[in-house]
């Protein structure tokens, strides 16, 4: 028998049922957001919106999000992972089909705000959910897995923009979003809430306990992390699909709506690439020195694409490149941040480490908005770098936690 199937064999059916749960759930979720980044440009034109004001829309569900994944983190650990895993796809599909209804600006950000709560619960419970249940020496894996539900996320979206947009505007784009609320259905009828909540339930230390030694030091750095990679992501890639679609004139490729989708996907590609290797890497050598190689790959790699405007091959080659070490760090989170806390307060202290990275990242798309307006949308991206870099140095004060036992 293979490694491969040895690996396979040790999962049992109850497990892939929850990853699949989690990563449908996170890929949803990943559509549902980004569906906004795609109908952009339209509606910055129905509500004659600069970039700054278009990018605080984003920034607002961020920022609401941050609230949402902390709530969750707190009602996953006392009423369980899959229930409010349950509640935050309602949450983010409903609001995103009400965002359909919205004709002033107060209204639309009425609902983006209310997506942003449905998606920061849904990482809260559903990366909790998914390192309580798989195996230790396999969960960097599952997390990887899990993670990657957010690039075919991505795609579909694309896709679905491509199909919709050019013909029935963005109304029915967002309509299409409020479908993933059919999901619940099957999870609340297969998935069940991992063994080691249950028990831990019974014995519930003070939520005070991840601002205390030893636990303090985790804590700080774990949200500084979180801090500087989704500042260096949201920024990145709320605006790629804008930077695709504008004129050369505004420091745009000049792809156009339809168009640039070609170019999108294979960013996403690259993407799920990155979530799974990431996660089959971090178990075989650490989380840390994987970490380090994926965010100095995306400092590298994100002024070249943001310079490669006037070239269509060149940002065509640069894509997969972009999507791989853009995104792939974030499996990290869902593992690491798991092994850092106990049972009893993981799902709470995750909420808060994301989520406050989360509220921090609210600022990046309005920021990146701003330096547009003045150095084109390219060089704009380029700034990221910075970010990614500084999340570099945040892991080098984490302890590295490949292969942890749960408690």
């Amino acid at each position: 028998m293979t490694l491969a199937a040895k690996w396979h064999a040790s999962i049992t059916s109850a497990q892939w049922k929850t990853l699949l749960a989690a990563q449908a759930g996170w890929m949803l979720d990943g559509m549902d957001v980004m569906l906004y980044a795609f109908a952009l440009t339209a509606i910055q034109r129905e509500f004659h919106l600069t970039f700054a004001a278009a990018g605080s829309l984003a920034s607002l569900t961020l920022f609401t999000s941050a609230f949402g994944g902390a709530l969750a983190g707190y009602l996953a650990d006392r009423h369980g992972r899959a229930r409010v895993l349950i509640y935050s796809i309602l949450a983010y599909s409903i609001f995103t089909g009400l965002t359909a209804s919205a004709h002033t600006f107060a209204e639309l950000a009425l609902w983006r705000a209310l997506v942003g709560f449905g998606l920061g619960a849904e990482w809260s419970a559903g990366s909790v959910l998914v390192a309580e249940t798989w195996p230790a020496e396999h969960r960097g894996k599952a997390i990887g897995i899990m993670q990657s539900g957010w690039a075919i996320g991505y795609i579909l979206a694309a896709l679905l923009a491509a199909a919709i947009l050019p013909s029935y505007g963005w109304r029915p784009l967002f309509l299409a979003g409020a479908l993933p609320a059919l999901f619940t259905l099957w999870i609340r009828r297969e998935i069940s809430e991992p063994e080691i909540w249950k028990r831990a339930r019974e014995h519930k230390p003070p939520l005070g306990l991840i601002f205390q030694r030893p636990l303090l030091s985790r804590t700080v750095f774990a949200t500084l992390l979180a801090s500087s990679l989704l500042f260096a992501y949201w920024g990145l890639f709320t605006w790629i699909p804008t930077y695709l679609a504008s004129p050369i004139a505004k420091g745009g490729a000049g792809l156009g709506l339809v168009k640039s989708t070609a170019w999108i996907i294979p960013v996403q590609i690259g993407a799920f690439l990155g979530y799974t290797l990431f996660g089959v890497l971090s178990d075989r050598f650490g989380r840390r020195p994987v970490l380090l190689v994926f965010v100095l790959g995306a400092a590298a790699s994100v002024p070249l694409y943001g310079m490669a405007g006037r070239n269509p091959g060149l940002l065509l080659l640069l894509g997969p490149l972009i999507g791989f070490f853009g995104h792939g760090y974030f499996s990290v989170f869902g593992a690491m941040l798991a092994e850092l806390f106990p049972s009893a307060i993981r799902a709470t202290a995750s909420g808060i480490c994301y989520n406050s990275g989360r509220a921090v990242s609210a600022l990046s798309p309005i920021l990146i908005g701003r330096i547009s307006e003045v150095a084109g949308i390219g060089g704009a991206l380029a700034f990221t770098s910075a970010f990614f870099l500084l999340g570099g140095v945040m892991i080098l004060f984490l302890p590295e936690t490949r292969g942890e036992a749960l408690a």
